[in-house]
């Protein structure tokens, strides 16, 4: 007897739009307005602590190319590497980042490089920056994610409950081995919403908790890496690399999670508060004046 779906979600029917002779995807107006938030609220935040927030913009500029390559590379090289340079695939593809396919733990190692290069530049302090944004940070990757629903791909487990995504049949990720009106895990939501109400979460105990430097960024990092383990253990089907018969993901994920915790506890041990420690930092435009014009 065939089991009657009452509700479910439905997928896009479209992933992008035209402006003239200009395709506008909503993968990257997803990403965009997730960059666009993370930097107003990491402004915001880093003002509060008597710094200033051109910095945050400044600082963007060298973080945000960095972790865009960073997490173009971590798709291309650890997710999907044969889809790029297997038996009949063009390597070209991979610099088609607006058809999907970036790794956050790609965009987290790379763009915490560049943004840390940006601070010894300007000469503040790196910890306290990655404190400011962290939250933002976390929030993006929760808008982003909604760029996956447009795209129809990274959907989980099949399920007969009534969030479940619809998949067209037509759409080039709809996986062969399941009947046309499947639904899937919608792990794009259960990301988006975990994401969210983590930043909030996180940002409410550090004010409470009055956590040491540091201890908010290593939180974010543990928070995140926690739920995309789950997500990666229990859900995904997506195709993936495998290292001794598990998936990539699950690996540096449980890695980012151990690193996060360790990083947590030592900042914590370390004991400096934000608000006593002595940054010996120049703030932004007295670093112009001294250094001449900069380029970020």
């Amino acid at each position: 007897m065939n089991q009657v779906i009452l509700a479910s979600i439905p997928s896009p029917s479209v992933s992008s739009f035209n402006i003239g002779p200009l395709t506008v995807h909503f993968y990257a107006l997803c990403i965009l307005t997730g960059i666009v938030i993370c930097l107003l609220l990491g402004s915001k935040r880093w003002k509060s602590w008597g710094n200033d927030p051109d910095n945050v913009w400044d600082i963007a500029m060298w973080a945000i190319p960095f972790g865009l390559v960073g997490a173009r590379m971590y798709h291309v090289f650890i997710t999907d590497p044969e889809s790029y340079f297997g038996e009949g695939a063009h390597p070209i593809d991979a610099l088609k980042i607006w058809e999907g396919g970036i790794g956050i733990m790609g965009a987290i190692s790379l763009g915490a490089l560049g943004a840390y290069i940006a601070c010894r530049r300007y000469k503040v302090s790196f910890a306290q920056f990655a404190d400011a944004v962290a939250p933002g940070i976390l929030i993006a990757q929760g808008i982003g994610r909604w760029g996956n629903w447009f795209n129809q791909e990274l959907f989980g487990k099949p399920t007969t409950l009534p969030w479940g995504l619809k998949i067209s049949p037509n759409s080039y990720n709809f996986p062969d081995q399941y009947p046309a009106g499947t639904l899937f895990h919608p792990t794009f939501l259960y990301e988006s919403i975990w994401n969210i109400v983590g930043a909030l979460g996180i940002m409410w105990l550090a004010a409470k908790l009055q956590w040491k430097l540091g201890q908010t960024f290593w939180a974010y990092v543990a928070y995140y890496s926690f739920g995309r383990l789950m997500i990666e253990l229990f859900l995904r089907i997506d195709a993936s690399q495998h290292v001794f018969g598990v998936r990539i993901h699950v690996l540096t994920s449980g890695a980012l999670l151990l690193l996060g915790i360790v990083g947590f506890i030592v900042a914590g041990a370390r004991g400096r508060r934000r608000d006593r420690e002595n940054l010996g930092q120049l703030s932004y435009r007295q670093g112009k004046e001294e250094r001449g014009s900069i380029v970020a």
